[in-house]
Order: C-alpha cells, then structure tokens, then sequence
C-alpha cells in the first residue's frame, strides 16, 4: 500500500498503520524482506488488522498525504538523501538507521518506533501487544 492509497483507506475506514522505511543498502532490510515479512504470521498479522506501507527511505518522488507534499529534498545534496517521509516519521534528532518501523493507532498517532532487524516471532509479538 502507498501513502496515497492510505490516506483513502483511512479515511474510510480507520485502522492501526504499519510504517516500514527501508533503503537499497540496509542488509538487515533486505533480510527482513526474504525471512520475515514471508512468514504467514507476519503476512496474517500485517494484513488482518492493520493498514501497512511499505517506503524507499530514498525514494526520489514526491508523495502527497494529509494535503501536503513530501518530497525528497535531500537528493541532490547528501550522499544519503532521505524523503521528507522517513525523517518526519524518524523523530527529532536521531540518526536515520534502517530498518524504521513503526506502529500508529486508528488516529496516526505513533505507539512504537524500531530502528532495528526484528525477527517473525519479535515483529508479530510487537504487533499483538498494542494492537
């Protein structure tokens, strides 16, 4: 799901959102990606209860959410230029360190940020103890 098709879909129906901003160079991304988010479990939990999004900390587009425009203004002057999206949702003064998950309640409020590789078991017991 895109954060386009999220903001409609929240706005139809209100649920949980699961945030996951990953790059092209995160090892543990791309770990993630092959041994977790392929497990029934994890793939039952994310699509069950919760809206989930999937998000290229780099991506070079622009994405329009809540009315306004994220872009990536960096592109063009950090050798690891981030999208708008992954430093807002990274918090305020710390380091951007892939993989970021987050969970946020039915109202985009945020109820648990990771900046790190989580296990199947790990991820669906993070999931089920807030939601």
């Amino acid at each position: 799901m895109t954060f386009e098709q999220l903001e409609d879909s929240l706005r139809v129906n209100p649920k949980p959102v699961f945030l996951y901003f990953h790059t092209d160079w995160c090892t543990y991304c791309r770990k993630m990606e092959k041994e977790v988010f392929t497990k029934p479990t994890v793939t039952e939990s994310l699509s069950n209860d919760l809206y989930a999004v999937k998000f290229d900390a780099e991506f070079d587009g622009d994405v329009v959410f809540d009315g306004q425009v994220f872009s990536n203004r960096q592109l063009k002057t950090s050798r690891i230029p981030l999208h708008d999206l992954a430093i807002l949702f990274n918090g305020q003064n710390n380091a951007f360190a892939p993989p970021l998950m987050l969970l946020l309640d039915q109202n985009f409020v945020v109820k648990k940020r990771v900046n790190q590789y989580m296990d199947s078991k790990a991820l669906v017991e993070t999931l089920e103890s807030l939601f």
